[in-house]
């Protein structure tokens, strides 16, 4: 079993590429997880301190925001734009919404509970780049085709369109349209794209993940954790595919979250409870920080 804080290297080829030749050479990946997204900030953050950027940004819902804000300004300002926002979004309303407001949502957009409008708001408040060709770095999400059931990857075009299709969860936001096709939250179809990346010509992965990886699941007791465990499962079976197919000469650091969530942990369904979040940034900058010292010492 590989640990978050594990190097990966396969000598099964994902493409028929030689990776070895292939550019970009540097890319994060960040993975979704609703919240504990914020783990990710401090993760961005121990990367920059040491020295570590990007030639390729891809991301899967939460992790397409963070992403995209980062690749908007991959510097230590972009680190505490991303920062600034989390710590808004924690003390605001913007997902805390009360029940009267979502019964309104509900009744309006039919199958789902919470206007995704507020978010469009913040990230048009937040991006300076309102398209793809805007960012400095080279990045990519991931959205859930309702039509087609597979996963699309937007690279041109709105970023705020492609962004919030990424992170349209069901249920909880409707689906987004883009050019008469309808997308869900992209985590469903790939949570932690490392795939992608080596798709695009990555050599040197990193992957900035929220936990939940590697910690063992065991059969439902309760009535809410057949969704959460199935979901699990699939999210952790794609990843591991992908882990067991990384190509010779391409090397994939998992930076610690130091997120230790249970599968079955109820704080899963409380989705806008952001009341953890510095303490989630400060503890994933810590471990991550402490990960990439002890890699540079073997290279």
């Amino acid at each position: 079993m590989v640990r978050p804080t594990d190097s990966v290297e396969s000598t099964s080829p994902m493409t028929e590429q030689n990776a070895a030749t292939r550019s970009p050479h540097v890319a994060f990946v960040l993975g979704g997880g609703g919240r504990w997204g914020a783990v990710e900030v401090g993760m961005l953050r121990a990367l920059v301190n040491a020295g570590i950027l990007p030639d390729l940004i891809v991301g899967a819902s939460i992790g397409a925001f963070n992403g995209a804000v980062f690749a908007a300004d991959p510097t230590s300002s972009g680190i505490e734009t991303l920062d600034r926002l989390w710590a808004e979004v924690a003390t605001s309303d913007l997902l805390g919404a009360n029940v009267i407001d979502r019964v309104r949502s509900a009744a309006r957009l039919r199958v789902a509970i919470q206007d995704p409008q507020p978010l469009r708001d913040m990230l048009e408040h937040t991006l300076s780049a309102r398209t793809f060709d805007e960012l400095a770095v080279e990045f990519q999400c991931v959205g859930a085709s309702i039509e087609r059931a597979a996963e699309h990857w937007f690279s041109e075009g709105s970023l705020i369109d492609a962004l919030l299709a990424s992170s349209a969860v069901p249920t909880l936001f409707p689906p987004v349209e883009i050019d008469g096709e309808h997308f869900y939250d992209g985590g469903l179809v790939n949570s932690v794209p490392v795939d992608r990346a080596v798709d695009l010509g990555a050599t040197e992965i990193y992957v900035l993940q929220v936990g939940r990886l590697e910690q063992p699941l065991r059969a439902p007791t309760k009535f809410y954790e057949p969704a959460l465990l199935a979901f699990e499962i699939a999210r952790r079976h794609r990843f591991g595919s992908i882990r067991d197919r990384i190509p010779p000469g391409v090397e994939v650091h998992i930076l610690p979250s130091a997120n230790d969530v249970e599968f079955d942990d109820r704080r899963q369904l409380k989705w806008s409870d952001l009341g953890e979040t510095g303490t989630l940034v400060e503890d994933a900058y810590n471990a991550s920080t402490m990960y990439l010292e002890e890699l540079s010492t073997q290279s």
